[in-house]
């Protein structure tokens, strides 16, 4: 039987694609350290802990897959949940927008774990661990799945969430660190697509909650399952995607499923940064324009507060992507919806002049003057903001916020590309490394925390040194 042409194009990528010139392994180096800076973050609330760890308390795991910054060393599956669920948790790591979104580095938590359970394996058997540099390869290909995979599947559409390329980027890339060939890696991908998708209901009102901090780590866990069932012999499905009345195009997408470019290294060279606001990404311009407006606020008016009496409306401008995610004036429930409200940002960047996860959290969550101001507020798509962000030579993402003053002044600022982007990449690297130093130093005493600023972004041996060592080295305590 013929097999699925995509299928066929994404196995020979996973299994004879090159990659690894200088700019993405560049980027995937910078990428590696902004998700562990996430994860030591996370670390600091007990709310992304508590599903970290072992589901039997007390389990020893021979070979057991390291949790940066826990005593845990857990089977390759929870080890993947646990470390993905630590990157995602704060919505702070890395992004990609397209037709379809999300977020590339979920993959880490799988590239990770597997391969410092393999690592310590190999060890033990006497046989050379992988490199630090032979993940940077695998993240490569992990985010170019993941990432062209969205540029024309919108998953969205059909109300089904993102996390399912993650799932299918990361059963690839564990089957190849597996050890597996072309039929154990085009068996995981097709299991991938086989098992459907979750709903998006998790993200939007009136159901925004915690689950959206780990679905992307569900996601992972389960291609490391998948790849490992591969290479126990589970064949692989020719048509999964395309048997009529069956498969994945016809039940799940309703579409066929395209790849809109050439694979090799794109996604990750144009990956999205955040690099100062934990926020959803279609209202990160919103949060700098409203920011800078912010300071304009203060000159003018004396004070940002005095805006809750003399702003008669304020006019958010932004995408249709925008518009339809995060488009919500609430009532707010809980963190999970506030941060992915474009009002809510807004607000607080305009009355509070910055914007950290803990604005999400009491006390500010029931500040009367954020629901006071979000009442003066209106969003509309702007088309041409649309046509620039699903642009493939602009990919930006713009947002005007416009206040309008009872005396007829007006205070307006347009950002198109954010802080992150990779038109402001330089722009952006001494703020990266500031994030970095920042959740390192929460986690972690002082002296720790310099280490390890220096390993992730600095040391030039990074690339070649062992996996399992790596992993060992980021323990919260020096190996």
């Amino acid at each position: 039987m013929e097999r699925d042409r995509v299928l066929q194009e994404l196995t020979r990528y996973l299994v004879a694609g090159e990659v690894g010139g200088e700019k993405a392994l560049f980027t995937a180096r910078l990428a590696l350290a902004d998700a562990l800076g996430c994860l030591y973050e996370a670390l600091t609330y007990p709310e992304a802990v508590k599903l970290v760890g072992p589901l039997v308390p007390g389990t020893h795991t021979p070979f057991g897959a390291r949790v940066p910054g826990t005593p845990h060393a857990l089977d390759p599956m929870r080890a993947a949940f646990s470390l993905t669920a630590l990157i995602r948790w704060l919505d702070y790591n890395d992004t990609w927008l397209a037709k379809e979104w999300g977020h590339p580095s979920d993959n880490l938590g799988a590239i990770l774990a597997l391969g410092d359970h393999l690592s310590r394996l190999r060890r033990a058997r006497g046989e050379a661990p992988y490199r630090v540099g032979d993940l940077l390869a695998l993240a490569i290909k992990a985010y170019e799945i993941q990432g062209v995979l969205a540029l024309e599947n919108a998953l969205n559409r059909v109300g089904l969430d993102h996390v399912h390329w993650v799932k299918v980027a990361s059963a690839g890339v564990a089957a190849l660190l597996y050890g597996g060939g072309e039929e154990a890696v085009f068996s995981a991908l097709s299991h991938a697509f086989l098992d459907g998708a979750a709903l998006r209901t998790y993200r939007h009102y009136p159901n925004t909650g915690p689950r959206k901090s780990w679905a992307a780590a569900d996601a992972t866990a389960r291609g490391v399952f998948l790849a490992w069932a591969a290479m126990k012999g589970e064949p692989g499905y020719a048509t999964a995607l395309s048997a009529p009345t069956w498969g994945f195009e016809a039940v799940v997408l309703k579409a066929p499923v395209v790849l809109a470019r050439p694979l090799g290294s794109y996604v990750m060279e144009n990956v999205l940064f955040k690099v100062a606001y934990p926020a959803e990404f279609h209202g990160q311009t919103a949060v700098e324009a409203a920011l800078a407006l912010h300071g304009e606020a203060r000159a003018l008016l004396g004070s940002p507060e005095r805006l809750l009496e003399e702003a008669e409306e304020i006019l958010i401008e932004t995408q249709e992507a925008g518009k339809r995610i995060i488009d919500k004036p609430g009532p707010f429930q809980n963190p999970a919806d506030r941060d992915h409200s474009l009002q809510y940002m807004t607000a607080v960047a305009l009355l509070l002049g910055e914007l950290r996860y803990e604005h999400y959290l009491e006390p500010t969550a029931s500040d009367p003057r954020i629901p006071a101001l979000i009442a003066k507020m209106r969003v509309v798509e702007n088309p041409e903001f649309s046509r620039a962000y699903l642009d493939p030579e602009r990919r930006a993402i713009p947002n005007r916020v416009r206040v309008r003053l009872r005396d007829g002044r007006v205070l307006e600022r347009l950002v198109e590309y954010p802080l992150g982007h990779p038109r402001r990449r330089e722009e952006s690297l001494p703020f990266l490394r500031a994030k970095l130093e920042r959740a390192l130093h929460l986690a972690l005493p002082r002296a720790r925390a310099q280490e390890l600023l220096y390993l992730l972004l600095d040391d030039p041996a990074l690339p070649e040194m062992p996996v399992d060592r790596f992993l060992a080295a980021l323990a919260p305590e020096a190996p």
